[in-house]
């Protein structure tokens, strides 16, 4: 088990609570489902379950390269049963590392443990300082 320092701002915008775990190629995040991400029916909207996945997937390539920064080139999502509001869990683990490339799958369970989605996604990883650099360059 790990602490996490302090939320940033997309970790909030997501209802991020705790990284539960953090080890070599796997990560587990929590996150609270809120009323206001929900659609009709109090349906949590598909975007954020894709966003929770995905970023347990980049935690747990980060973990084996943190000077790099993970980018999706490819996401499937499966959803099996709709998330509602409370406490969800997204879990992310690596299933191959190469130099550049990462393929990741991860799944979002609810409180109870059941399997809510599940995903696959194809990871680019670029040295951080690269992406720092090309977004300090966008924003001038």
């Amino acid at each position: 088990m790990t602490t996490e320092p302090a939320v940033h701002d997309l970790g909030k915008s997501l209802g991020q609570q705790r990284v539960i775990s953090r080890e070599p190629g796997r990560a587990a995040i929590e996150y609270l489902a809120g009323l206001h991400m929900c659609h009709s029916g109090g349906v949590v909207q598909g975007g954020f379950v894709c966003g929770w996945i995905d970023a347990a997937m980049a935690h747990a390539a980060m973990t084996e390269a943190m000077d790099m920064t993970p980018m999706s080139l490819e996401l499937k999502v499966s959803f099996f049963a709709p998330a509602r509001p409370g406490l969800v869990i997204a879990e992310g683990w690596i299933e191959r590392q190469g130099r550049s490339t990462a393929f990741a799958e991860g799944r979002l369970l609810n409180a109870a443990g059941e399997v809510l989605a599940k995903a696959t996604s194809t990871i680019r990883m670029i040295p951080r300082a690269k992406v720092e650099a090309a977004t300090r360059q966008a924003l001038a």
